[in-house]
């Protein structure tokens, strides 16, 4: 049975590097959310690449239900940091992009160059591992 993992990993790189460019541009809001983008699609490549599903978009959850075989298990120190990327990038979802996140102002008010950089490293994390594992 064909898949469409490659197609969501080329996707999720692509994302990645829109983050980057969004960064560059100052465009930290829009960063962080490319960035979370990036991550979540590299999952849900790795989930067709192993035959299921993934719904949703809590990447923090996405990584925890993996199968065990993969490598991503809490109790273990190098994945408890991906499952962390997760969870940093779930922020991201959301309030970077409606204005109704915040008491006033708009998401560009919020969202700083450190905010983008910190986005993006947890992406590379999870589109790395995601990578990784599809090229096994």
């Amino acid at each position: 049975m064909a898949t469409r993992a490659r197609d969501w990993l080329r996707q999720a790189q692509r994302d990645l590097e829109h983050a980057r460019r969004d960064a560059a541009d100052g465009y930290y809001e829009w960063g962080c959310f490319s960035a979370q983008q990036a991550a979540e699609k590299a999952v849900k490549a790795l989930y067709q690449h192993l035959g299921g599903e993934a719904w949703g978009h809590a990447l923090k959850r996405l990584l925890e239900e993996l199968p065990a075989e993969v490598g991503v298990t809490t109790q273990l120190g190098v994945t408890t940091q991906l499952v962390d990327a997760g969870r940093i990038l779930d922020r991201f979802y959301i309030p970077t992009r409606h204005p109704n996140g915040f008491a006033d102002g708009i998401p560009a008010d919020y969202y700083t160059a450190d905010d983008c950089q910190t986005a993006i490293g947890c992406a590379e994390t999870i589109v790395r591992f995601c990578a990784d594992r599809l090229s096994q």
